[in-house]
């Protein structure tokens, strides 16, 4: 049987012997450094050639391909799934199953509990809390059963819920950047476990929030938009006086401090694969905070508290339709007739795409509390095609000679303002030239690495994970390797070619290939926007068939011995650097070795 591994040192196969010429310390192929190196051309590296080698190396068996090869070890067979792990002081829980989902109408007011929300010190990517090193040390035997649901089906289910009883088929088909859309649900209570005042007021005395950073104090009285914000932290002494003196509040990023936002968006995005931001408005009575003006996002408004007249209108022009950036604030007199106008209760939605005019006044002496889920902000062909137009004129220069020959002597004589009207037939000889060029232009169009590129920036955007106790106790995340009382570490976890890993979730990471081929990951981001450095890995290009394996294998496990690489080095090489990264899961929590 092969020796364990390690989750943090180089895997050993003490049943090979080394050549006499691989003696010698090896080169990691994995490099872990955040270091960026300059990147001339990120575009047209040569993609296609890495993609061959990657299809090369898949010619294995079915068995190898489905990923259900079945160990023969006596030993393996009579395991019982009743797996010695740590109890934990909070019951583990398990994430749903992925059942097909069907288009029923949701009952339920609470947020579907796909992932199990954790207290605010066990989110990802906060590091202000510790756990309490005593809860460490208690082993006890549970039944454990494996988590096998896919997170882009789960994140369905959850803008199911979020747009209930509306079809989402109805709603891509004919509402989705298309016209605004009002759901009424007399069901006051919906959202009202994704935010309220008594919430943001303990976040106010408990969290570091800073005006302008986190919280803006606004006003619009008399067609005038004002800021009120002062310097420093936001105190609920001096909110609350603002919000009392008519001013509404605005949260720029509550789901940094409140623990059901981060899980509704961290979701959400592994459906949409791109950023998935909130903000909260808490308005007083009879008042208005903002302006009329157009968004350039797609967005959701969940009235959580009292109630909100809004109005809506169309695009004022046609190049405002479906806008890449977000309006100056308008006039009443420039914006006309609104187009609806509808006022939601609490437990309402109301959605409208980017490029349409809004503006919400609360009415009948009641406060208003709503939460703006946004969504595909650059997301469009023109966005894409930015990236891949340059990159193929680049690869066409390099590529044609005719790209690069001297303009004709002339084309100074035939083109520009004095001659824009001229249709000579020199002039018409270089139209068409030039779109014969530019026609050859198309046949270098980079599309596969474009795309890369625009998954690379969701990778940089993204919220981190959160993580149930169950998932958390199969990951890196878990209590593995704790140090105790004098010195001691202990809970100390080692891996074998015969564990069964996955990736965390389905976007986790993206493969692109640059200079070098990197694996680029969104786990380690912070929970402020951009708050981190984008995080990768540089990867050998014989490992990328091995990532591509957890990728299309996903949400099934691999054994790590069927990881795509020919050597068993490597193949522990690959899975112990995914593992400290924390961008896999383990089927079952790993093994704790003895010492």
């Amino acid at each position: 049987m092969d020796s364990p591994v390690s989750a943090f040192a180089m895997y050993k196969n003490t049943k090979q012997s080394t050549p006499k010429h691989d003696k010698k310390k090896k080169k990691s192929k994995v490099n872990t450094s955040n270091v960026q190196k300059p990147l001339s051309r990120i575009l047209n590296h040569d993609g296609k050639s890495v993609a061959q080698k990657i299809k090369k190396k898949q010619k294995k068996t079915n068995e190898t391909k489905n990923i259900i090869k079945k160990k023969t070890d006596k030993k393996k067979k009579l395991k019982s799934n009743k797996i010695m792990v740590k109890k934990y002081d909070d019951s583990i829980n398990h994430s749903v199953n992925n059942d097909t989902i069907n288009e029923e109408e949701y009952d339920s007011e609470e947020v579907p509990a796909l992932i199990p929300v954790p207290m605010p010190n066990n989110v990802l990517g906060d590091s202000s809390h510790e756990d309490d090193v005593n809860s460490y040390s208690s082993i006890g035997e549970l039944e454990m059963t494996p988590v096998t649901t896919d997170s882009s089906a789960e994140a369905l289910k959850v803008f199911k819920w979020m747009i209930a009883p509306y079809s989402y088929i109805d709603f891509f088909r004919s509402v989705w950047e298309k016209k605004p859309l009002h759901i009424v649900r007399n069901k006051p209570k919906y959202y009202n476990d994704l935010i309220s005042t008594p919430l943001i007021d303990n976040m106010l005395r408990t969290d570091n929030i800073q005006y302008t950073k986190n919280l803006d104090i606004t006003s619009y009285k008399n067609g005038k938009r004002e800021t009120h914000n002062p310097v420093g932290r936001a105190l609920p002494h001096i909110v609350w006086d603002f919000y009392l003196h008519g001013c509404s509040i605005r949260l720029l990023n509550p789901q940094t401090y409140m623990p059901k936002l981060h899980l509704l968006n961290a979701t959400l995005q592994e459906h949409f694969t791109s950023f998935v931001g909130a903000n909260a408005y808490l308005t007083p009575p009879d008042s208005q905070g903002f302006a009329p003006h157009y968004d350039d996002i797609e967005a959701f408004i969940l009235q959580a508290e009292g109630k909100k007249h809004w109005r809506i209108y169309k695009p004022l022009k046609e190049n405002e339709l479906l806008p890449r950036v977000s309006s100056r604030n308008f006039s009443e007199t420039e914006i006309g007739k609104p187009i609806m106008e509808v006022t939601l209760q609490a437990g309402d939605m109301l959605y409208f795409p980017r490029g349409y005019i809004h503006q919400g006044v609360t009415i009948d002496g009641e406060h208003s509390l709503h939460v703006t889920i946004s969504m595909y902000q650059k997301q469009s062909w023109a966005d894409l095609f930015e990236k891949m137009l340059p990159a193929a004129l680049e690869i066409a220069i390099n590529e044609e000679p005719l790209f690069r020959q001297g303009l004709p002597f002339d084309i100074h004589d035939n083109f520009g303002l004095v001659h824009s009207d001229s249709t000579t037939p020199r002039r018409v000889e270089m139209e068409e030239f030039m779109k014969n060029l530019f026609h050859k232009i198309k046949t270098y169009l980079p599309m596969d690495g474009a795309v890369d590129q625009m998954c690379k920036k969701f990778q940089h955007d993204a919220l981190p994970p959160v993580l149930s106790d169950t998932e958390k106790a199969c990951t890196v995340y878990g209590d593995t390797a704790v140090m105790v009382e004098n010195g001691k570490v202990i809970n100390r976890v080692e891996m074998g070619l015969d564990t069964k890993i996955r990736l965390l979730r389905k976007n986790i990471l993206r493969l692109v290939s640059e200079e070098t081929i990197k694996i680029y990951f969104y786990n380690e981001n912070s929970l402020e926007y951009h708050g981190n450095e984008l995080s990768f890995m540089e990867i050998s290009e014989e490992f990328a068939p091995a990532i591509e394996t957890l990728i299309t294998a996903y949400p099934e496990y691999v054994f790590i011995e069927n990881l795509d690489v020919p050597n068993n080095d490597d193949k522990m090489q690959i899975a112990d650097a995914l593992w400290s990264r924390g961008l896999i899961m383990t089927e079952y929590p790993v093994d704790i070795v003895s010492d």
